[in-house]
């Protein structure tokens, strides 16, 4: 169907397009605002760039290091989406909403670990060729 003939909001807008960076920077905020949890892996990924300049590492251990970064905030920014939502149709107790909550707990988790072990991969060698 050509482009002129679809329905005024199916069409492709600049403005709309705009418009949804600015609700996915407002979902950022949201995410940081509420998530102390953020603000921890936040800090860790500080550390591990500021680290990754000291010990000059790789363009690959770099891209290692930016995909493991992202994959966590990521894995985060879900648990919390996951999270509101369960609490906004959930909010009394119920056994499935806790499971939720607890399996997108773990999938953070997961993540989390998954980067240690990339960060342990990348700094670990260098750390202990420091301290010989």
């Amino acid at each position: 169907m050509p482009e002129n003939q679809l329905p005024e909001e199916k069409r492709f807008s600049i403005i709309k397009r705009a418009e949804s960076f600015t609700h996915a920077g407002r979902g950022i905020w949201v995410f940081l605002r509420s998530t102390h949890n953020a603000w921890i892996h936040l800090a860790l990924l500080v550390c591990a760039v500021l680290m990754g300049f000291y010990f000059k590492i790789s363009e690959g251990e770099w891209l290692a290091l930016v995909l493991t970064c992202g994959f966590v905030l990521s894995a985060e920014a879900f648990n919390t989406a996951i999270e509101f939502h369960m609490n906004l149709t959930s909010p009394e107790h119920h056994p499935y909403a806790k499971d939720t909550k607890d399996i997108a707990a773990g999938a953070v988790l997961i993540s989390a670990i998954t980067a240690g072990i990339v960060g342990a991969i990348i700094f670990l060698p260098r750390i202990v060729g420091v301290l010989r």
